[in-house]
This record gives C-alpha cells, structure tokens and sequence, in this order.
C-alpha cells in the first residue's frame, strides 16, 4: 500500500515537471513571437496576464486550472517578457542573458531536488513567503512611479532571487508532500513556471546592474 502510495506521488511529480517543462517551451515560442509584437500591446497583454494568474490562484479551489490555459498563459507570458530579455541583450549583452538563464536552470535544478527530496514539510515557509511576494510586488509598482537608483534596484534584485529561490524550494517540496490530485497538476506546474521565471527576471536584472557598473 506504501509503495503504491510512492509510485503515485513520483507519477504526479513527473508529470507536474513535464508540463513545466512544456510551459517553458511554449514560453520560447511566446519570447521569439514577441519580436513580431507591436510595443503598444504589451500593456494590455500584461494585464491580461495579472488577471490570469489571478483567476488561476483565487478561483481553482471551484474550478480547475486547464492545461490549455496554462500552455496560454506561458505563451503570452512569453511574449511580455521579450521586450525585457530585448533591453539586457542589446544594453548588457547577449552573454548576460546566458548567464542568468544557465544561473536559472542550476539553481531550480539544485533546490527543486533538494526540495523533493526532503523528509521535513517546508509548509511553514508558506506565510513568511507570501509576506515577502507582496512586499516585491509592492515595491515593484512603487518603482513605476519613483524609479530606484542602481543601488536600490539592485539589493531588490538580490532579495527577489532569494525569495523565488525559496519558492522553488518550497513548491517541489509541497508536490512531495500534498496529496497532488490529477486536477491540481496543471496549477502546480504554473507554481514552478512562475518561480522559474521571476527567479530569470531578478538574476537578468542583477547581472545586467553589475555589467553596466563595470
């Protein structure tokens, strides 16, 4: 019975990870269409985008989050990011980029690990995270209207990849030890796309500071 219990569980983390991985695959093909995109409909769809991820997190508990709304968000979260891949490649350079992303897949490879692996239940990092997300996210618009210095831009850089880095941790240690129903799959991967993708936008914005100070 326990190890029918194991094998389920690893079936679920599988799975969870190869939709994750497909999402980061749609989200290539999103950031190479993003080219094609007029700089006028970034803002709508980013909006569209903050509206999904809200429906996807407030409303699953009556409604599962599809895999076709998951493949479209990842598509179109794709599409917005490329305006800010776009500005560190052509100010920092193209090896910058490289450098966060590859900086990206080893840290989700070596937490997300570490995170399955664990014996202990990370779901006391659940409030402490929340608090420190809404504070990124507060400063982040604050920073539309008052611009941070370099500095300032800087340790939030650091502070946001240590915050997302914690999320990788907890989310695959979560998927280990929740009871993952096959309609939670979906969301769950969106979680580590989310994670992932914060944790690329920091590390880009922090190596593209510290180039531009050389």
């Amino acid at each position: 019975m326990q190890a029918t219990v194991h094998e389920n569980k690893h079936s679920i983390m599988q799975r969870i990870l190869t939709v994750f991985v497909f999402t980061l695959l749609v989200a290539t093909i999103g950031l190479c269409a993003g080219q094609f995109v007029p700089a006028a409909l970034m803002l709508p769809l980013s909006i569209v985008e903050v509206g999904m991820i809200i429906a996807a997190f407030w409303l699953r508990r009556k409604k599962a989050v599809g895999y076709a709304f998951v493949y479209a968000f990842s598509f179109i979260s794709g599409i917005t990011l490329f305006p800010v891949v776009s500005y560190y490649a052509s100010t920092a350079g193209a090896y910058v980029v490289l450098e966060a992303f590859g900086s990206t897949f080893l840290i989700f490879a070596v937490l997300g690990t570490i995170g399955a692996k664990m014996k202990k239940d990370l779901s006391f990092l659940a409030s402490f995270l929340l608090v420190a997300l809404i504070a990124l996210i507060a400063v982040g618009i604050f920073s539309i209207f008052s611009p941070l210095n370099s500095a300032a831009m800087l340790a939030y850089s650091v502070i946001g990849t240590i915050v997302f880095s914690l999320y990788i941790l907890y989310d695959l240690n979560q998927i280990k030890h929740r009871h993952i129903t096959e309609d939670l799959i979906p969301v769950m991967a969106l979680s580590l796309y989310l994670d992932f993708i914060n944790l690329f936008i920091n590390l880009l914005r922090f190596f593209g500071i510290l180039s531009s100070d050389d």
